[in-house]
Formats: structure tokens, sequence, C-alpha cells
């Protein structure tokens, strides 16, 4: 080898050795400017609100600004694929749902992103389950009193949702196939119309996140037979929950956040370790049971898992019951 090729040798392995130093440098450097968390629903709702406790306490602990921005629209979908299409140097991440980050993909045709290929998991945060509740006029007070007399009802009892597609409409279209209820699902624009129709007696039921019928079953107006997770939702302690009446059904809106495919290791990790803090300490705890988040944590590797079987399980229930967002 002669002394000029040598030469060259040495200088490109120079140039890679401070590329390489730059780089570690820049993600230890992390973050040196605001990072944006992308909102995918209006502000107010409790996805926003849940992504500016957690802006809050990140702002606090990594002293620079995290920004809450709301870009909402079909389902989810819309800020999510915004995330997954940015550079993926952590200055751009989501708190998503389980709409957008695993239900979504079996129902809209063609998805702008793929969750699992072209996001990074980073933490999950904490969990709203459903209820299912029904007017007070309704005979059954358990969830199976409620199915048997599906059976044996003329009609097929009503149960509303807040909208096609949306979990309160997954859940009850699980329910019925799992059941063999005579259930018809009745889609509504938004919770309130679907809370307000099952309490004037319009329809039997109502299927949806606890957060927006819990003052109305505290108050009578609604009558709860289930909650849909796994233990029971700490403001309905009596009402338990689907598996404990021995009928399959779990279904739950979980937040989590997740970054562009590729975000660095390191600043995954730094996120990861700071969220699971704030979802065990005791004031993100109360924060987040103020706006009826059950809190939650785990690794990436989980984050990801979990959304993984969320689609499959879905995409179970939305071929069976040939369920299309138009």
């Amino acid at each position: 080898m002669d002394l000029t090729t040598l030469a060259r040798r040495l200088a490109c392995a120079a140039g890679l050795l401070l590329s390489l130093t730059g780089a570690a440098t820049a993600q230890g450097d992390w973050p040196n400017k605001p990072v944006r968390i992308i909102a995918i629903f209006a502000p107010g709702g409790s996805s926003d609100l849940v992504a500016r406790q957690i802006a809050q306490h990140l702002s606090t602990r990594f002293g620079q600004q995290f920004i809450v921005e709301n870009r909402v629209g079909a389902g989810g979908n819309i800020g999510v694929d915004h995330v997954a299409k940015s550079p993926p140097d952590g200055y751009t991440l989501a708190m998503a749902t389980s709409g957008p980050l695993a239900n979504n993909k079996s129902l809209y045709n063609p998805m702008p992103f793929d969750p699992e290929k072209d996001l990074t998991p980073i933490a999950l945060v904490g969990e709203i389950p459903l209820v299912l509740a029904v007017n007070p006029s309704v005979k059954a007070s358990t969830l199976g009193e409620f199915i048997a007399q599906s059976k044996s009802a003329p009609n097929a009892l009503t149960v509303a949702n807040p909208g096609k597609g949306t979990i309160g409409h997954l859940a009850t279209e699980s329910l019925r196939l799992n059941s063999a209820a005579r259930l018809s699902s009745v889609p509504y624009k938004g919770d309130a119309p679907a809370m307000t129709d099952a309490m004037t007696g319009s329809v039997e039921g109502v299927s949806a996140p606890v957060t927006s019928l819990l003052a109305n079953i505290q108050g009578q107006k609604l009558k709860a037979l289930a909650v849909t997770s796994k233990a029971r939702f700490p403001g309905l302690p009596n009402v338990p929950t689907a598996l404990e009446q021995g009928v399959n059904l779990e279904a739950t809106v979980w937040n989590a956040l997740v970054g562009p495919a590729g975000v660095p290791r390191s600043i995954v990790t730094a996120l990861n370790q700071e969220i699971n803090k704030y979802t065990a300490s005791a004031e993100g705890k109360a924060k987040l049971a103020s706006l009826g988040v059950v809190p939650l944590a785990g690794t990436p590797a989980q984050l990801s898992e979990l959304m993984a079987s969320e689609a499959a399980k879905w995409k179970r229930v939305v071929e069976a019951a040939k369920i299309s967002i138009d």
C-alpha cells in the first residue's frame, strides 16, 4: 500500500470517527430545542389533557419546552401520520391512542402509515376502560342478564356507541359475536348524543369510555352493567368487570407516546424512564386519575407487543362484523 492510499484511508477513518462522535454528542445534548408532542384529538378531550400533563412533566424534567400541538382528524390518523413522516430526531412525537396505533389498521383502507413499521414505540401512559350501561328501565342488572334478555326479546336490543369504528362500537360487536347476544350497534357522532339517547330510552344501552358516562352513572341516570378492563375501575368500584362475570370482553382506550421510526435508542430510553416514573408517582397517579385514566407503565418492547396484539384482536372483530370506515 503506498503512502497516498494509506493517507486517504486514515483521513476517511478520521472523518467517520468525527461523524460518529458528532452524532453521539448530538444525541447526548438532546433536547437542545423545544420538542413537539402532537395531540391527535381536539383540545379539552382526555387524550389532549393527557398529552399536556406529560408535556408539562417532561418540560420540568428535561429543562426544555415540550409543546403540545393538536392535529386532528381521521380517527387520530392525521396526527400520527404527521409524526410518522417527521425526522426521527426526537423533536416530533405523538401522544397517540389505541385507535391509530392498532384498531384503525383494519378500519381504514388505505392507512397512511403502518403503525408497526413507521413508528417507534416509546412509552405506555394509561388506559380508560369502556363501560356498558343501560337505561334504568332495562330489567337486567348484570351483563349476563342483559345478554339473556337480548336472546329472548322480540327485537335485538339497541346499544349506542360514539361512532362507527370507535372502541365502543368494536366492543359491542365483540360482545355480540362472542356471546351470541342479539344486539344492534347504533353509531352516533360522539359520546354525548349516544349517552343522551340511552338516558331517554331511545336505545336500551350505550357502550363508551367510562369517563364520558361516569357522572350520569353515579347520578343513577344510567345503570352500569360492566366495565371492560382487566380490573375494576376505581371510580366505579362496585361495578364488576365483564371478565368477572364470565364474559370474554376486554376493551380499553390506551394512550402511548410514540415517535417516527428510527428515534435513537438513548432518547427512547430517557423518555420511557421519565414517563414510567411519572405514572408510578403519587402526583402522576392523582393527575391521571382526575381524567379517569388508569396509569400504566412498561418498556418500549412491551408497547410494541401491545400494538401488535391489539391490532390482531380487533382485526378479527372488524372482519367478522364487516365494519368499514367509508
